[in-house]
């Protein structure tokens, strides 16, 4: 039933990647609601779920929360050292922007959807509510996964075969995470890190990246607007879900 469902998952995230592509004649709209449901999916729905999951404090701060900055600060580390390296050996960039940084990015999102299938599993294995409820929650967000994982790959100038690729993985991730719970699980303190640390990556990219990119050409009412639509409908979706 598990991997049935993540199969649905799949499908989303194929919709969330075609609907980016279609729609690049409206670039600054495609960037600011991919900043508004990257903004949404962090505050409204890992960094709830990390708290939740990760419990312990470090020096009065939950563990959660030292990752999610720590993620923050490492996805920054990365840039630069890929912008240092990529200088240093007269590589080009787009727009000042590196495309190995998309790639990263974007196979980060992929192991993101992977964990959403292993959630899928998990939750199945506690009951069919449980598992209905979650799997809800992860197909409807995967539209927004799969919107940004192509978003991101093509804004740092890769070829777009190479965002293709990077959808298609995307997509097969939950498939490939559902069907992993058949020969293990995670630790809830475990994946409760990750879903900080990877929380913080995603803020780094949204706040830093995407967004200012989205104002820059087009600092228009309607960008703006797709940024409040994006955070809004992941709020829908996690109020749907509980």
């Amino acid at each position: 039933m598990a991997v049935f469902v993540a199969l649905g998952a799949f499908l989303m995230t194929l919709a969330g990647g075609w609907t980016a592509q279609r729609v690049t004649d409206r670039r600054h709209l495609v960037l600011g609601l991919a900043g508004g449901l990257m903004l949404g999916v962090v505050g409204l729905d890992l960094l709830p779920e990390a708290l939740e999951a990760a419990g312990t404090e470090v020096f009065g701060v939950p563990a959660a929360l030292l990752l999610f900055v720590g993620g923050f600060l490492v996805a920054h580390l990365v840039e630069r050292l890929l912008a240092g390296r990529q200088a240093a050996h007269g590589a080009e960039e787009h727009d000042g922007r590196v495309p190995q940084v998309g790639l990263t990015a974007a196979a980060a999102m992929v192991g993101h959807s992977a964990m959403d299938g292993v959630a899928i599993g998990a939750a199945f294995q506690v009951g069919g509510g449980m598992g209905t409820a979650v799997a809800l929650a992860v197909i409807a967000h995967d539209f927004a996964d799969g919107f940004n994982t192509y978003t991101i790959t093509s804004l740092y100038g890769n070829a777009r075969r190479k965002a293709v690729a990077m959808l298609l993985a995307d997509a097969a991730a939950p498939v490939v995470g559902a069907a992993s719970t058949l020969l293990f699980t995670i630790p809830e303190q475990l994946l409760g890190g990750y879903l900080g640390f990877f929380g913080g990556a995603l803020l780094y990219l949204a706040a830093a990246e995407i967004l200012p990119e989205a104002h820059h050409d087009h600092p228009a009412r309607s960008t703006l607007l797709c940024t409040i639509a994006g955070a809004l409908f992941i709020w829908l979706v996690v109020g749907i879900a509980d």
